[in-house]
């Protein structure tokens, strides 16, 4: 009698476990849930969205009409297109390389100890935290021909003043100027991280050999810091490829069409010509080009592997 007894209340405990081991929704399922509704909506269906109106003849004033891939097909006999391809490579790649080079000098100054470093790395880093019209209205004026004091500083030592963002061929300098002063500091922060992470002691051994500071540079410090400048290069080109308020408070694409990215050609197409559906397809290709960039830049991290020592191989 107790053996059947036991054995019929064993019977229900084997069922619940039975049950209990089957599958049950996630508890952490109404948390995620939220966040998956704002990704559709803020992410996805713009960019679905984007994709349609790239798909359509649609001006503003009159209904969309479907044409297909006509849009893209027109982008490459577009001159202007083509033209604010090329001024958006040249600009980013000077607007990453110069902060590049400079950044990387400032962060080797910096790293040293002498005295009131930290109030001058404070007051270094002041122009990235400036808004970008700000700058955009001082360097204006700083660039005026006749007013501006750039022109006032060539003529202290003997140069003949420039017309700087008045003129097609200096107009993308000028403006690299503007980039390469703000974003210095970000480059000098990133490094001067991967400095402070360098142990002392390959420091000291080469100071033992005998070994001067670009040897010592050169052969140490910035094969250790290789990887920190791939990530400072990434920041950057994203950055400059998608640069707009600057340029547009500056030159609005002038002189002419000399400063015009793709940025402020969609910004022309879309909001002064109205044709929502040929920006449209600018958009997805921006888009791909951004991509494509820092798709490339990780790739070439990726196929470089540094050791503990620095070398690459």
């Amino acid at each position: 009698m107790s053996v059947s007894t036991v054995g019929s209340a064993a019977a229900p405990s084997t069922s619940a476990t039975q049950e209990s081991d089957g599958w049950k929704p996630p508890s952490y399922w109404p948390f995620v849930i939220p966040a998956l509704i704002v990704v559709l909506a803020v992410i996805i269906f713009p960019w679905a969205y984007t994709i349609w109106m790239s798909l359509h003849e649609w001006k503003v004033g009159a209904p969309p009409s479907f044409i297909g891939l006509s849009n893209y097909i027109r982008l490459p006999s577009d001159v202007r297109f083509i033209e604010s391809v090329w001024h958006t490579l040249v600009y980013s790649a000077l607007s990453v390389a110069l902060p590049l080079v400079f950044g990387t000098f400032a962060a080797v100054v910096f790293h040293n100890k002498f005295p009131m470093r930290g109030f001058l790395r404070g007051l270094f880093i002041l122009p990235m935290m400036a808004t970008p019209v700000a700058i955009a209205l001082v360097w204006t004026m700083m660039f005026h021909p006749q007013l501006g004091i750039l022109n006032y500083l060539l003529s202290l030592v003997g140069l003949p003043p420039q017309l700087w963002v008045f003129h097609p061929a200096t107009v993308i300098p000028s403006l690299v100027l503007v980039e390469t002063w703000q974003w210095t500091p970000l480059i000098m922060l990133i490094v001067l991280g991967g400095l402070a992470a360098i142990p002392a002691e390959p420091y000291e051994s080469a100071l033992i050999d005998g070994a001067t500071r670009w040897q010592t540079f050169r052969y140490i410090s910035l094969p250790l810091i290789t990887p920190f400048l791939f990530i400072a290069s990434m920041i950057r080109m994203i950055d400059a490829v998608k640069s707009f308020d600057i340029i547009f408070a500056i030159t609005q694409g002038g002189p002419g069409s000399a400063s015009e990215t793709i940025n402020l050609y969609l910004y022309s197409v879309a909001f002064v010509y109205y044709d929502v559906g040929y920006a449209s397809a600018i958009v997805v290709v921006f888009f791909a080009l951004i991509v494509a960039l820092a798709g490339a830049l990780l790739r070439l991290r990726q196929s470089t592997h540094w050791n503990d020592g620095g070398d690459s191989k």
